[in-house]
């Protein structure tokens, strides 16, 4: 009996139908949170299952189903867009909290109760080493099993394991530094109204009116 995986090796239309059917919205989802940004999101999900297409011939007969070997392909994909991702990343930083992902932080340190939570949540990820990155997101943003995350990235599951308890170590602590460093940055003192440094308003003010 063929394995399951022989119709998507032979290129058969109908099944990289049902693959894209029941696996593009998990790719997506994880590019989405991986990036931070929906329209490259999208370019990932192309790019993916182009790759896939190409690639399917290297597809083995290992489980009975194809994800590890699809998201494998997506993460490479990710990992060619990282610098891109960066630039992106920084710009949405610097945007309201109501235009970043929904549920970024929820999964990082626990519940995030305000924006500047949510902005220390996205700096500290951004501050994970890549391989722990790409572990949590697996593991925790997609839910993907420890055997699973092992098989996506072609390293031992002990390894995921381990990659994991320091990410989420780490993100624990980074994130409390970004927010304090960002509580610190708010309660620093801001000039009166009108009279921001640089400005003009207090050189054009009258000499008078500064004296009051």
């Amino acid at each position: 009996m063929n394995h399951p995986h022989s119709r998507l090796r032979a290129g058969n239309p109908e099944a990289f139908r049902d693959l894209f059917r029941d696996h593009s919205s998990l790719v997506y989802r994880h590019a989405v949170r991986v990036t931070g940004n929906w329209a490259l999101a999208e370019d990932v999900v192309s790019l993916t299952f182009l790759e896939a297409w190409r690639l399917r011939g290297k597809l083995r007969d290992e489980g009975d189903s194809p994800r590890p070997w699809l998201m494998g392909i997506a993460v490479n994909v990710l990992r060619n867009t990282t610098r891109a991702a960066r630039r992106h990343s920084a710009a949405m930083s610097r945007l309201p909290a109501a235009d970043a992902v929904p549920d970024f932080a929820d999964e990082l340190v626990g519940r995030m109760a305000d924006s500047e939570e949510l902005e220390a949540a996205r700096k500290a990820l951004a501050r994970l080493r890549r391989p722990e990155r790409e572990v949590f997101a697996l593991c925790v943003w997609s839910g993907l099993g420890y055997a699973e995350a092992a098989a996506t990235l072609g390293v031992p599951v002990g390894t995921v394991r381990s990659r994991l308890s320091r990410a989420r170590t780490r993100l624990r602590r980074l994130a409390d530094e970004e927010l304090r460093a960002a509580k610190k940055k708010n309660t620093e003192p801001h000039p009166p109204p009108g009279q921001t440094q640089g400005s003009r308003d207090t050189a054009a003010r009258p000499h008078k009116e500064t004296h009051r």
